[in-house]
């Protein structure tokens, strides 16, 4: 059977059939295959990026119950303060600044635009910014179309976005985890049309809550799909769910370290030859278990960050930055070789 499935993911991808036979395999035979297909996809180097991470705002009109870092009277950077945070991040060699932040009530298109404006003319840095659901909401509040509003800000200097707000790409669910959010076929559409108009994305799952094992295999199976429409995903990032300082952590059922891997190795099986970087959040899964899942699938560590407000304030205890030797340290302790690498993963 196993020989069937290996024959399949090298020929047009494994059905979700398959995948939920891998799952129920011994753990063992399961990260075997993720790592002959990591090591046949990208060899055995493992990517980092010098970035910044920003989170602009921690007030938002949201209601989503994962969510630790929204507060009703927060702070909101200021211009000068943002250009400050990137500054610092340009003389460490950074070269992407990662920006998100809460859905303020009055928000503008023109205040987003105006961000990347003032960054861009201030620095030569990729901007990596605004989830699908910020981006449909700076459309929502300024009565734009999603195409215009992404034109728009692709013209004021974004380079690519975070494919973020996913969580689980399944309606019942997210209505239980994220009512007021922006629905599957919202976020796909949103994802597509940055894709069709040269807008790369990342794509991410959030898992460990409600979902079962069956979501999850669903969700990363629609994520296979829009890439081989689209080709516009640059990398997948398991996301554990965070459970202190929020609503949905009483309903949390992420199990163990096991659990985690799985979910990283059968994302590495299920997207052989569609998206072929897999990403480990190391600011989520902890410094030591990110560096164990480099041996069951992963090939990127994601980046410095500098700082990261968001699983802080859910009980994150990674801590908010690891330097270029840090992430190097833990790429050569597992006997792999450490590569920079752009947004885009151009190796530097």
């Amino acid at each position: 059977m196993i020989d069937e499935i290996l024959e399949r993911v090298q020929d047009r991808g494994i059905t979700k059939a398959d995948a939920l036979y891998l799952s129920s395999l011994s753990s063992q035979e399961l990260f075997h295959l993720a790592d002959q297909l990591r090591r046949e996809a990208v060899g055995d180097s493992v990517t980092y990026v010098i970035n910044r991470n920003i989170n602009f705002t921690n007030s938002c009109i949201g209601d989503c119950a994962f969510c630790a870092f929204r507060s009703d009277t927060g702070y909101v950077l200021s211009e000068e303060q943002i250009l400050q945070k990137v500054q610092e991040a340009v003389e460490i060699g950074a070269t992407e600044i990662c920006i998100q932040g809460g859905l303020l009530r009055d928000m503008m298109l023109d205040d987003y635009c105006g961000m990347l404006e003032n960054i861009k003319s201030n620095f030569a840095v990729h901007i990596h910014a605004f989830s699908p659901m910020e981006v449909f909401h700076a459309a929502r509040n300024s009565g734009s179309d999603i195409g215009d509003a992404l034109k728009a800000l692709k013209n004021s200097g974004l380079n690519s976005m975070p494919g973020t707000a996913a969580e689980i790409l399944d309606d019942s669910i997210r209505r239980k985890i994220c009512p007021s959010k922006i629905s599957t076929e919202q976020w796909v559409d949103i994802v597509t049309t940055a894709h069709r108009l040269g807008i790369p994305t990342t794509a991410t799952m959030l898992y460990g809550h409600v979902e079962s094992f069956e979501d999850r295999i669903n969700h990363i199976l629609l994520i296979r799909d829009i890439q081989q429409k689209t080709r516009g995903f640059t990398e997948f990032i398991p996301l554990p769910f965070m459970a202190k300082n929020n609503s949905l952590g009483t309903l949390a059922h992420r199990e163990n370290s096991i659990d985690d891997i799985k979910v990283h190795a059968l994302s590495r099986i299920l997207l052989h030859k569609s998206i072929k970087n897999v990403q480990a959040s190391w600011v989520k899964l902890g410094v030591k278990l990110a560096q164990v899942t480099l041996l069951y699938g992963v090939n990127d560590l994601g980046g410095t960050l500098m700082e990261e407000n968001i699983t802080k304030s859910a009980g994150g205890t990674a801590g908010e930055y690891l330097s270029p030797n840090d992430l190097e340290g833990l790429i050569t302790g597992v006997g792999r070789t450490p590569r920079r690498r752009t947004t885009l993963y151009e190796l530097i």
